[in-house]
């Protein structure tokens, strides 16, 4: 069985540059983009949505869909996470119990934070599609 979840790589304009949402998960202890195991019935752009807004409470809209993480996961699975760059429309963050804290990062001190390669990959991916700087 292959486990389906989505999620996206979420930014907003700062200044002149571009930040980045990190999520901490607090039953991994690790810094990954929001995402979540799709839910019956739902389409891979419905969990990527839904999944931003449980556990950051921010929302936007969906934009270009970027690299798919193929991994197995902590329970032996294979699993396949779809992603799409959201650009924050609103909302606020509150601390849940999936999510403890938030950060807005530039690309470089994002890509340092980051717990998995295939993040730090997916950031410069963001990056390169936004025009934003790229770390070489």
């Amino acid at each position: 069985m292959t486990v389906r979840a989505a999620g996206c790589v979420v930014w907003r304009r700062a200044g002149d540059g571009i930040e980045y949402l990190l999520t901490h998960r607090p039953r991994y202890d690790d810094w990954s983009h929001p995402k979540g195991k799709r839910d019956p019935g739902e389409t891979d752009e419905q969990t990527a949505v839904r999944e931003v807004d449980e556990e950051t409470g921010l929302h936007g809209a969906l934009g270009a869909e970027l690299s798919s993480s193929h991994y197995v996961d902590h329970k032996g699975r294979d699993k396949i996470v779809r992603y799409w760059l959201m650009e924050m429309a609103g909302g606020s963050f509150e601390p849940n119990d999936e999510v403890d804290e938030v950060r807005w990062l530039a690309l470089g001190p994002a890509r340092e934070l980051v717990s998995y390669d295939r993040d730090r990959s997916l950031l410069d991916e963001a990056a390169a599609s936004l025009g934003a700087d790229t770390i070489d």
